[in-house]
């Protein structure tokens, strides 16, 4: 067979454009992360040809014998790093395998999902009125105090009152650490489950950088692509608390992942995951996720002497939440200037946000991706001079003044045509890209 540059020359010349891309930017979502060759060498194997619907030793398509192996050693490297002791690879991404958790236990339209709410920095899947979550179960959402802080008291309150059946603890956009042993009591006060998303935390978890839910949750569902740094995917696990509650629940889960929402089970991603876990065991992974948390403290020390207004004051994990309206700058147009600039963000709104979601106030940023490349916290000092530089460029001015009253989707959308055409031409930030540029040229991609 021909190799892809020959076969399809177009799709060979996008791929390369991407590397080139994230070779010469400073990728700064903190969703996003870099995998080790081997992991992309298991993602690209011959696996992926292989068909293997059902589970371990109980498959419906034969010649899996090799297939149950490595999802069998999948299994046993995701219980032993983090101390579960029921485990299920096949989620295809973090969305699916939380839907599956609710498949499993909730009656839908009639139990209550107990979540950080969206707009305070949950997940979609944590109970979104725009989700399946929140299209098919009723919600109770809970949010940050004054602070930026998970407010316990208020979920302590709201479970007492509504008695949800699953209480989700974990976000999408949450800088500080979360008390899982809080919300382990207040579960148990209400008697529901407490499925705990550390998607976000996972790597940070495993390398004791931050606390583990495991003690405290009944289910621990994990993405595997962010600071785990294996593929995209996505694990479920039942503690041992959450079998003394229900002997019965890791067979509930199988059957909501197969046959409930899935078919078979992409055995290449299985097969990288299980290689990523092998990993996160080693010391220097350790030390890597220990330099994250570093980084990203040092990083927003660094945001706040320029006076950047962090939710929360600050961070205890890889993310930084920053809300820009003191500096009158919108998160949308903030997120698309510094890009031009070589440093990629996403735009995130902020608690109690004003604006709508696709022009937030706010921008989200971490340190998963730097740290994977060898930054330490000397080059976060130069990365926060730049987004403030950027920032000064582009805040006030008729670009900035009055954005936040243009109300109508026509205005804000030929508002925003307009910006983008000025800021790609912008001589300042085009100055700050080929300096990126010359920057991470010392920090190669792995």
């Amino acid at each position: 067979m021909r190799k892809l540059k020959q076969t399809d020359p177009e799709i060979y010349n996008l791929i390369k454009e991407e590397e080139k891309r994230q070779e010469e930017v400073l990728e700064m979502i903190p969703s996003e992360n870099y995998t080790s060759k081997a992991v992309m060498e298991a993602l690209g194997s011959v696996l992926t040809n292989k068909y293997s619907e059902g589970y371990p030793k109980k498959r419906y398509y034969q010649g899996n014998t090799i297939i149950d192996s490595v999802e069998i050693l999948a299994e046993e490297r995701a219980k032993k790093l983090f101390g579960v002791s029921y485990v299920n690879v096949q989620p295809y991404s973090g969305s699916p395998a939380n839907t599956a958790v609710y498949l499993a236990l909730l009656k839908p339209f009639k139990d209550k999902i107990m979540g950080l709410s969206l707009a305070f920095g949950g997940h979609l899947t944590h109970g979104s009125p725009v989700s399946i979550s929140g299209k098919y179960y009723k919600v109770v959402p809970y949010h940050l105090d004054k602070n930026g802080l998970i407010d316990y008291d208020e979920v302590e309150k709201l479970a007492l009152k509504e008695k949800p059946k699953i209480i989700v603890c974990g976000a999408t956009a949450y800088p500080r650490i979360i008390d899982f042993k809080r919300f382990g009591k207040i579960s148990d006060r209400v008697g529901a489950y407490l499925l705990a998303d550390i998607s976000h935390i996972a790597g940070l978890i495993v390398a004791g950088a931050h606390p583990s839910p495991v003690p405290y949750a009944h289910i621990v569902m994990t993405t595997t692509h962010k600071t785990l740094r294996g593929p995209r995917g996505a694990i479920i696990m039942v503690t041992g608390e959450g079998l003394k509650k229900d002997s019965q629940l890791g067979e509930k889960i199988d059957k909501a992942v197969f046959p409930g929402l899935q078919g078979g089970p992409h055995d290449n991603q299985t097969a990288a995951i299980a290689v990523s876990l092998l990993e996160a065991g080693f010391p220097s992974f350790k030390k890597y996720s220990q330099q994250v948390v570093k980084n990203a403290k040092v990083l927003a020390e660094e945001l706040r002497k320029f006076k950047f207004n962090l939710v929360s004051g600050g961070t205890d994990n890889h993310l930084l939440l920053i809300d820009l309206s003191n500096r009158k700058v919108n998160g949308a147009l903030a997120a698309f200037a510094l890009e031009v600039a070589g440093i990629v963000v996403n735009k995130n709104a902020v608690p109690n946000d004003p604006m709508p979601p696709f022009y937030p106030s706010g921008i989200r940023l971490g340190t998963p991706v730097l740290t994977t490349r060898g930054m330490k916290e000397k080059e976060m000092v130069k990365i926060a001079e730049w987004i403030n530089q950027v920032i000064e460029e582009i805040k006030g001015g008729r670009l900035q003044n009055g954005f936040g009253k243009l109300t109508t989707r026509e205005k804000r959308s030929e508002f925003w045509k307009e910006f983008k055409r000025k800021i790609v031409r912008n001589k300042k930030l085009l100055e700050i890209n080929r300096q990126v540029k010359e920057f991470c040229s010392n920090f190669p991609v792995p």
